[in-house]
């Protein structure tokens, strides 16, 4: 079993940074793919970047260039550091662990408001 707990939202001035983290207990494998979700009010959760197997990370068109994915398999956390913040990026942030076998693991959120 895993637990996910995400921190770091907050609210931030369109072009600002903020660096979400998401600490996992229980055990976390080299293999499984980490990523971080997000759900704007109003619309359906949306993936934003993934970090599988050897650092490989990938990014929504939305966020590339701006976001960075990165994750500490030794300390089982994983981080989102946003930087250039827009209004649009204004979500509840997810944390998520697929593991090979197929199980999926979920946080609970963290809120980001980006203010104009």
């Amino acid at each position: 079993q895993v637990q996910l707990v995400e921190s770091g939202g907050g609210l931030v001035q369109a072009g600002g940074s903020l660096r979400l983290s998401c600490a996992a207990s229980g055990s976390i494998f080299s293999n499984d793919a980490m990523g971080w979700y997000r759900q704007a009010p109003g619309k359906q959760r949306e993936w934003v970047a993934i970090i599988i197997i050897g650092g490989s990370a990938k990014y929504a068109d939305s966020v590339k260039g701006r976001f960075t994915i990165s994750r500490d398999n030794a300390k089982n956390v994983m981080y989102l550091q946003m930087n250039s913040l827009k209004p649009e990026d204004t979500a509840v942030y997810y944390c998520n662990v697929l593991r090979s076998n197929g199980m999926n693991y979920w946080g609970k959120g963290t809120l980001v408001t980006v203010s104009s």
